[in-house]
């Protein structure tokens, strides 16, 4: 599995975009237009490497926003983090 990022964003804004499938993130860089492209990334690189970047600075990440006018959801790195280890606890518990 990969995760997805585009590029090419103003160093200003405060949510970072990924996408869960290459086609996905095409379809918004098509959607988005300029000089966005996709960049591929393993989920161990995303998790270990990418969202720590994040967290400082108070980014948001932006998950696979779809659509004509790119709407979908926000999370603090943080919730990103922890969603695979809350939803194994809500299974288990």
């Amino acid at each position: 599995m990969s995760e997805v990022r585009l590029r090419g964003f103003p160093s200003g804004e405060r949510a970072v975009p990924y996408w869960s499938s290459q086609a996905r993130a095409q379809r918004a860089a098509h959607v988005w237009g300029g000089s966005l492209r996709a960049v591929s990334l393993s989920l161990e690189t995303w998790r270990t490497e990418e969202l720590p970047t994040l967290a400082d600075p108070g980014f948001l990440v932006r998950t696979n926003w779809t659509g004509p006018r790119l709407v979908g959801w926000d999370f603090t790195v943080s919730e990103v983090l922890n969603r695979p280890t809350d939803a194994l606890e809500e299974d288990l518990g």
